[in-house]
């Protein structure tokens, strides 16, 4: 006979995360951390093909513009949190690489330390597809057999208790994960604390166009389109790609956030739109 336990444990796993009434505003639900990790934990396998699909493979660029907006020095230390399959992560520590290798002639190529990148996710599923990305990424311009996972490591955390000591690194980052943390300014006072003097932090996340013209188109695709597609790709259950659109239609606006980075103790706080204002890179410097 089946146990009261496990039964709990099977309907817990096969149940929605979301359902209508709770994404009226996500980000107020009591429960939303572990709602949030049991829906990435079910998409996980299917998370970047839709991420490359959904934004037309805009993503890549998004990223890359935060890494540039870092300026990464061959010293640094990143930490990326919410790193989820990587990407962020991967980013970096090529840009590390092109960082220690600057100036270098050909017959001299330097692989930076395995400690110097560090990508951060509470959802423990995350990591594997993580760790299998960077092993099968070349380091470009270093030759040999040089992988990307000899550059980053992965690990579990929460963005806001990281399990990091103080001042610690030069730049934090986090794309697209700000609004799934339970409480966000926690997780920019985290940021702040594992910051070392001069350290940069990078937030991406989905914003809403300011044309209200874009915006209704958008948000039409967003709200009609990416859940139907993103579902039948992924075969979620949980609700997640209707929490998507819900989780930014209902979250902070771009000066709250700026607000909360001052508030923080950031300064030189800068906001970056991209792609007509659909993402937006924030950026702050601890002094």
């Amino acid at each position: 006979m089946m146990s009261t336990e496990t039964t709990n444990s099977t309907t817990e796993a096969t149940a929605p995360a979301w359902d209508d009434a709770l994404l009226r505003n996500p980000h107020a639900v009591a429960d939303k951390r572990g709602r949030v990790q049991r829906m990435f934990a079910a998409i996980a396998p299917s998370y970047d093909l839709n991420n490359r699909l959904h934004s037309l493979w805009m993503d890549e660029s998004w990223r890359k513009k935060a890494v540039k907006l870092a300026e990464v020095g061959p010293s640094d230390r990143v930490v990326d949190v919410a790193c989820g399959t990587g990407d962020l992560t991967l980013r970096f520590a090529q840009a590390l690489s092109n960082a220690a290798n600057a100036g270098q002639g050909r017959q001299y190529r330097v692989v930076p330390p395995r400690d110097q990148v560090l990508g951060i996710d509470f959802t423990y599923e995350m990591l594997p597809l993580a760790r299998q990305k960077a092993m099968t990424r070349p380091v470009k311009g270093v030759g040999g057999s040089h992988t990307l996972a000899s550059l980053a490591q992965f690990a579990c955390g929460d963005a806001t208790a990281l399990p990091l000591p103080d001042a610690s690194a030069d730049v934090a980052s986090i794309a697209f994960g700000i609004r799934n943390v339970a409480d966000p300014s926690a997780a920019v006072r985290e940021f702040f604390r594992i910051l070392r003097p001069g350290g940069r932090l990078l937030i991406l996340e989905f914003s809403l166009p300011t044309n209200a013209v874009l915006r209704a188109f958008y948000n039409f695709y967003f709200r009609k389109i990416l859940p139907r597609t993103a579902t039948l790709i992924s075969g979620d259950r949980t609700g997640a790609y209707k929490y998507l659109p819900e989780s930014v239609n209902t979250f902070i606006g771009r000066e709250q956030m700026m607000t909360m980075m001052r508030e923080a103790g950031f300064t030189q706080v800068e906001q970056h739109p991209m792609t007509f204002g659909v993402c937006v890179c924030y950026r702050g410097v601890k002094n």
